[in-house]
């Protein structure tokens, strides 16, 4: 039995001892590290943007070195022109020179001519001898007259026949309308044409309309006050015998008068 034993214990012994050889045999000669070139790629892409640095890749490896002398060349942008206004200004230390940016100047839009101020509607003074409520229109001095009582009367500027289209008479209003649609006479399409311009047979009322937004018809005749597309031409000799107002004071005057007054021109 003591034998026995003493043989279980040397071998266990033996065995003991021959672990650490073994181990240092496995772990000895440790064998090199290998970086996948994957994974180093990134790490050596950034030393690549150092300043006098260059990445030089090999077939077998991801190496860095610096190569004496490169440089690194960047191409020159060409210089923005600006283009620079210089005015003189007031900050509040006194005159200071202001720089701003050069832009082009907005096209001016093309304005028509302007009717004179004196052919706005007013009140004025009425000396003549017709009655409150009566038309009076002076085409000499393109105003139209609304006779009020008390010796006043209501004003407005009007455009007037051409030379050799003006007349002078009594007439009554016949008919009112609003927006009045056109109907050239046909004498007048035979001597605008001759001119160079053809107009309608027909045209329906509204904004494009040159009878305007109003037409009072004057009796039978193929006269009427009515108003106009062409606001700058009050004060002037320009229709072929009809009266013409704005479009804002036609339609005043039309409230303020009805069928049967009394109109005279002269």
């Amino acid at each position: 039995m003591n034998s026995r034993i003493v043989l279980l214990t040397s071998a266990l012994l033996l065995g003991l001892a021959a672990v650490p050889a073994a181990g240092q045999s496995r772990y000895g000669e440790r064998p090199p590290v290998v970086v996948s070139p994957d994974l180093s790629a990134p790490w050596v892409m950034q030393l690549g943007n150092q300043p006098g640095r260059r990445i030089v890749r090999g077939e077998a490896d991801y190496g860095v070195r610096v190569q004496p002398g490169a440089r690194r060349v960047m191409r020159a942008e060409p210089p923005v022109q600006r283009r620079v206004v210089r005015r003189q200004g007031l900050n509040i230390f006194g005159t200071d020179e202001v720089r701003t940016a050069a832009v082009p100047a907005p096209r001016r839009k093309q304005m028509q001519p302007q009717m004179d101020p004196i052919y706005l509607p007013q009140q004025v003074e009425y000396t003549g001898s017709e009655k409150p409520g009566t038309i009076v229109i002076d085409t000499s001095s393109k105003f139209l007259y609304l006779v009020q009582a008390g010796g006043k009367a209501r004003r407005y500027g009007v455009g007037v026949g051409q030379e050799g289209m003006v007349w002078t008479g009594t007439q009554k209003i016949s008919r009112k309308a609003v927006w009045p649609d056109w109907r050239p006479p046909s004498e007048m399409i035979v001597r605008e044409r001759a001119k160079g311009r053809h107009l309608p047979t027909y045209m329906a009322g509204g904004p494009e309309n040159p009878l305007g937004a109003r037409a009072l018809y004057l009796g039978s005749t193929l006269y009427r006050i009515h108003g106009t597309n062409a606001p700058w031409t009050i004060g002037t000799n320009v229709s072929s015998g009809c009266i013409r107002l704005r479009n804002e004071d036609v339609v005043d005057l039309y409230e303020r008068v009805g069928v049967g007054t009394r109109v005279v021109v002269i």
